[in-house]
C-alpha cells in the first residue's frame, strides 16, 4: 500500500524474447502465439504468483487477424481459468495494455493481471480486400490501415508518415539521424556483449524451415560493424522527393518478439510475500493528425508527467522508440531532454521493433536498467499509426541498505 493507504500498481516480474529479425531471422517460423506463451510461462515463474492468483491477461496485437492471443497463449500455457484479453494501439498497444492492467490493478477490479504484447511480422496473416463499388475485385497482401490514406500522410508507408514529415518539421537533418542510429546499434551491441539484458531475456526454442529447433537467446538485429560512412553510403527510400533523408539506417527494424510484466496490487505484495521491482506511477495516450504521427510523442511525454506529478528533470533514464531516428531526436530537441539517457541499450534502429511487443520491451529493459542505476523514474514512450502516442511512467525504489 501507498503511505496514503491507496492501492498501487506493482511491477513484480517481466521479461523478453529476443528480438528475432523477420522473414530471414531465427524467428521467422515461430508465431505470435509461441513467443507469447513463452513470455506468459516465464513472466508468472518469476513473479512468484500462483497461476490460481492471476486475474487476467492484456495483450497486445497488430496486424495479426483478429482472433485473442492472449486467451491462446493462456490456455497454451495452462492457465485455463484466466482470461485473456487483445488490445491494439498499433506500436503503442502493449503500453496500452500496462496502463489498463494498472488501472484495474488499482480500482480493485483486478488483483494481478499480467500484461504486454506479441509479435511475429514473419508469420502473420495478410489479408485480401474487396474494392467497394466491385463484385469480385481484391487486393492481395492487404494490410487494416491505420488511417485514411493521403498523399501527406500515406497509410502503408511510415517512411513519409512518421520519419520524413518529423525530420522536416522539426528541421532535423539526415547526419544528425545517422548519427542517433549509430549510437543506437553501438548502444545494443555493449548491452549485448555485457550481459546487461541477461535478466529480462528468455530463451526461446524456435523452429527451423528444416524441422531442427534452435535455442534463440541473443538480440540479432543490431549490425556490428556499423560506421557513419556506411550509414552515409545508404540510399534514400524516396529519391524522387527533394531533399528526403530517410533510409534504412536510420528506420526501425522489421521484427518478431513478445514481452510483458506482471502487475499486480500492492495489497497482494505484502500479502503474498512478491518481490516490488517497480511502481506504474502514469499512462497516457494522445493523438494528433496522421501526417504529424511521429511529433505525436511531444503531447503524450508532458501529459503522463503531470499525471504522475513530475518533470522532465526528475526522469532519470528515457526510452523513446526509434520508429525513426527523427523521432527520438524531435523529442529531445522540442522538449529539452538530455539524449545521454535516451534508449541507453539501443532502440528501434538497433535492436528492432517488433511492433506489438515494443512499449513492454521497454518498460522491461528500463526496469533492469534503472534497477542497475540506483533506482528513479523511467518514462517509455511511442508514436503510433494513425497519429497516435503513447507512454507510461514507472518508478523503480532505490536498494535498501
Amino acid at each position: 500500500m501507498s503511505e496514503s493507504g491507496k492501492i498501487e500498481a506493482v511491477i513484480v516480474a517481466g521479461a523478453r524474447t529476443p528480438i528475432g529479425t523477420a522473414f530471414k531471422g531465427t524467428l521467422r517460423d515461430t508465431t505470435a502465439m509461441e513467443l507469447a506463451r513463452v513470455v506468459l510461462e516465464e513472466v508468472q515463474k518469476r513473479s512468484g504468483l500462483e497461476v490460481s492468483q492471476i486475474d487476467d491477461v492484456i495483450l497486445a496485437e497488430s496486424n495479426y487477424g483478429g482472433g485473442d492471443i492472449a486467451r491462446h497463449a493462456a490456455v497454451v500455457a495452462g492457465m485455463l481459468q484466466v482470461p485473456g484479453q487483445a488490445v491494439n494501439r498499433h506500436c503503442a498497444g502493449s503500453l496500452t495494455a500496462i496502463g489498463h492492467a494498472a488501472a484495474s490493478v488499482i480500482a480493485g477490479a483486478e488483483r494481478a493481471v499480467i500484461a504486454g504484447g506479441t509479435q511475429s511480422t514473419s508469420t502473420g496473416p495478410l489479408q485480401k480486400f474487396r474494392t467497394p463499388g466491385t463484385v469480385d475485385e481484391f487486393t492481395d497482401k492487404w494490410m487494416p490501415p491505420t488511417h485514411p490514406d493521403s498523399a501527406e500522410a500515406p497509410n502503408m508507408d511510415m517512411s513519409i508518415t512518421v520519419g520524413w514529415n518529423t525530420a522536416r518539421e522539426v528541421g532535423i537533418t539526415r547526419e544528425e539521424m545517422d548519427a542517433w542510429a549509430l549510437r543506437s546499434h553501438e548502444r545494443a551491441l555493449a548491452a549485448i556483449d555485457s550481459g546487461a539484458f541477461a535478466d529480462e531475456i528468455v530463451p526461446v526454442q524456435a523452429l527451423q524451415s528444416d524441422g531442427s529447433v534452435v535455442e534463440f537467446s541473443t538480440d540479432e538485429h543490431p549490425r556490428r560493424g556499423s560506421t557513419a560512412e556506411k550509414l552515409a553510403s545508404l540510399k534514400v527510400l524516396h529519391p524522387e522527393i527533394e531533399d528526403f533523408s530517410i533510409t534504412a539506417g536510420n528506420a526501425s527494424g522489421i521484427n518478431d518478439a513478445a514481452a510483458a510484466v506482471a502487475i499486480v496490487g500492492s495489497d497482494l505484495v505484502a500479502e503474498a510475500g512478491l518481490t516490488p521491482l517497480a511502481t506504474v506511477k502514469s499512462w497516457a495516450a494522445t493523438a494528433v493528425d496522421p501526417a504529424r504521427t511521429g511529433l505525436a510523442v511531444l503531447d503524450v511525454i508532458p501529459k503522463v508527467l503531470d499525471r504522475a506529478g513530475i518533470s522532465i528533470a526528475d526522469v532519470a533514464l528515457w526510452e523513446i522508440n526509434e520508429a525513426f531516428a527523427s523521432v527520438p531526436v524531435a523529442a529531445c530537441k522540442k522538449l529539452g531532454i538530455d539524449e545521454s539517457i535516451v534508449n541507453t541499450a539501443g532502440s528501434g534502429c538497433s535492436l528492432g521493433h517488433p511492433v506489438a511487443a515494443s512499449g513492454a520491451r521497454m518498460v522491461v529493459t528500463l526496469m533492469n536498467e534503472l534497477r542497475r542505476r540506483g533506482g528513479g523514474y523511467g518514462v517509455a514512450a511511442m508514436c503510433a499509426g494513425g497519429g497516435q502516442a503513447g507512454a507510461v511512467v514507472i518508478e523503480v525504489p532505490a536498494p535498501k541498505d
